[in-house]
């Protein structure tokens, strides 16, 4: 039985100037819609004011930390110069992993012009970072005539211990093979991966439970699309709902030695939507990681893994009754059930068009081999975010549930005019005006949901999300793509980095109240997956038990850290930790000590070393 009502079936409404009622309407809705924010009287020392109300408040520390990076973008075939700006308003990424294993988390950051240089930031331990891109070998990715740089995934291939480095590119990908930490080596020729692809989103995962790690790719664009030399200016997508014209998808089976394998459509991975983000966990407790995909220009996708097949359930599931601009793709157990939500985001432009984001939570009657979720985005109050692209769940106030950061905005430029009228136009013509970009009016230096306001949301336990952005010191206005959430300085508390589009990599410092307990782990695979991909944890305390899962990719181009962390509150102590290795074991660890990163090796989990 469902315990809310349904998700509206309803379509989405693009709404022209020259309607009014449908204007109207619109307003109406979005005045129904609570969106609620916290706001701080002026006067008030924020920092102060925003531990005390909400137990966390956000420094930005970028510059002071040692990073001066500003992502720049690509320039297109001359043919696409007109729009040029959405054209090119993709690329910004962030991946974490603690790349020299030297117990402090590092940074990838990519840059998507070309011959432009990406950014690896080894964190020194010191409260500041250093940029070794470079001497590592990783920095130039965007050789002329290879494509740029959409974004980076951190995964040990090969099984040695230490992650390795995949870049996704509009172009050419690159694999590059982590020497011990003391270097790369790129070994993309030979690898098996495909000469051209037009991706943002890449997953590794063990899809077929061998041991090895995976490498799951969703094509944007048609993967026969050069950017720079167009053979027809009919790339786009042929409808703004129901779109499949779009790049394939790729799974590329690890075959142990090096190389790659393409196996999707052999194992059901075979749509052409436009896939934005993907992400993949076991959401049904098989031990097989599904697959959610944000697609943008129509339905997200949700791809059920039968014991090493894939098939295609997002309708039946109710992830796919409505049509829209999906672009993240993230996974939080938001009510401490063991039951991880799906959050996939869209766009919202009040006046406009009103999409809102997707909340997917399992229905009461959710079983394994029928997956049911019902949309909570709005009642819970993390519905309208703007144009919304990355957000990551994580406890940010450790008070023991999860929250949540999303950055968003599309296209900064005029402040006083707007490309929403000439979208709209395009939008409403049949499929061949659609997917000729020489029909889209020009932008000019016009701005298309620009400028727009961060969220962070936190959730007060009881089912409802405020937005304390402003309050907890996220109030800058850059198009924002990635958000990766990592603690940075080894303190106990999430922290965050932010890549945005032809802007700025910021990265968030946290204070959070002291009271508030907490505890994390890393894990070590046996005989295979080191890097535990795949396994489970969930804590119990107070009445509470969270799950969470190691992940590879999460939210839109971007990677948190390995490690799982778990606030707790004020709890005295955790009953237990149950740990579900990706090779079906399991183990617990009793009462295991607070306020510290317990390294659990499988097999090994009773010991519980903590450091």
């Amino acid at each position: 039985m469902q315990t809310t009502p349904p998700p509206s079936r309803n379509r989405f409404r693009w709404v022209l100037p020259a309607a009014l009622v449908g204007l109207v309407a619109t307003a109406a809705v979005l005045s129904r819609r609570a969106d609620r924010r916290a706001e701080l009287p002026a006067g008030v020392d924020a920092p102060a004011a925003a531990l005390n109300a909400y137990g966390f408040h956000f420094e930005e520390v970028a510059k002071a930390s040692g990073i001066d990076f500003v992502h720049s973008a690509p320039t297109f075939d001359a043919r696409l110069a007109h729009i040029m700006p959405q054209m090119a308003s993709m690329g910004a990424a962030v991946a974490v992993s603690d790349f020299d294993r030297d117990g402090w988390a590092d940074f990838y950051a990519t840059d998507s012009r070309e011959g432009g240089r990406s950014r690896l930031y080894r964190n020194l331990g010191t409260g500041r970072f250093e940029d070794v891109a470079g001497a590592m070998g990783v920095a130039d990715v965007n050789a002329p005539g290879t494509g740029v740089a959409t974004g980076a995934l951190w995964g040990d291939y090969d099984d040695d211990g230490f992650e390795d480095l995949f870049v996704n590119k509009w172009g050419r990908p690159e694999l590059f093979h982590n020497d011990a930490g003391r270097g790369f080596t790129r070994v993309t020729d030979g690898a098996g991966l495909p000469d051209w692809v037009n991706a943002t989103s890449a997953v590794w995962l063990d899809f077929d439970r061998d041991g090895r790690l995976d490498l799951f790719l969703g094509g944007y664009y048609d993967e026969r699309v050069d950017l720079w030399h167009l053979e027809t200016t009919a790339i786009m997508p042929e409808s703004f709902e129901y779109a499949q014209n779009g790049g394939r998808k790729h799974l590329f089976r690890n075959l142990g030695d090096g190389r790659f394998a393409d196996v999707a459509e052999s194992v059901g991975l075979s749509s052409r939507r436009w896939a934005l983000a993907a992400a993949a966990a076991d959401l049904r407790g098989t031990g097989y990681p599904d697959i959610v995909i944000a697609n943008d220009y129509g339905v997200s996708e949700y791809f059920l893994n039968e014991g090493g097949r894939f098939r295609e359930v997002g309708e039946a599931a109710g992830l796919a009754v409505r049509p829209k601009s999906g672009m993240n793709v993230s996974f939080g157990d938001i009510f401490n059930q063991a039951r991880p939500a799906i959050y996939i985001t869209n766009i919202t432009e009040e006046g406009v068009l009103v999409q809102g984001n997707n909340l997917w939570v399992p229905r009461d009657d959710f079983a394994p081999d029928r997956p049911v979720y019902d949309n909570l985005a709005q009642s819970v109050g993390v519905e309208l975010g703007g144009w919304s692209f990355g957000a990551q769940f994580g406890d940010l106030n450790n008070d023991g549930f999860q929250d949540l950061f999303l950055t968003n905005g599309y296209v900064s430029a005029s402040r006083e005019r707007s490309y929403w009228y000439d979208y709209s136009k395009i939008s409403g013509g049949n499929s061949r005006i659609i997917a000729d970009a020489a029909n889209w009016p020009p932008m000019g230096d016009t701005s298309l949901a620009g400028y727009q306001s961060k969220r962070v949301w936190v959730n007060d336990g009881a089912g409802q999300f405020t937005d304390v952005a402003q309050v907890v010191g996220v109030t800058e206005t850059y198009d924002g793509r990635a958000v990766a959430l990592a603690d940075f300085w080894n303190r106990g508390v999430l922290d965050a980095v932010v890549a945005h589009q032809r802007g700025p990599l910021l990265l968030y410092r946290n204070t959070v109240d002291p009271d508030n307990g907490w505890i994390a782990f890393e894990l070590e695979g046996a005989g295979g997956n080191r890097g535990a991909v795949g396994a489970q944890v969930r804590v119990t305390w107070d009445g509470q038990t969270q799950l969470q899962e190691v992940v590879s990719a999460s939210g839109f181009c971007a990677q948190n850290q390995r490690r799982l962390h778990f606030g707790l509150g004020r709890a005295a102590a955790v009953e237990r930790v149950v740990v579900r290795w990706p090779s079906g074991v399991e183990e617990t660890l009793a009462s295991p000590a607070l306020r510290q990163v317990h390294r659990i090796v499988e097999g090994r989990a009773a010991v519980g070393l903590a450091r």
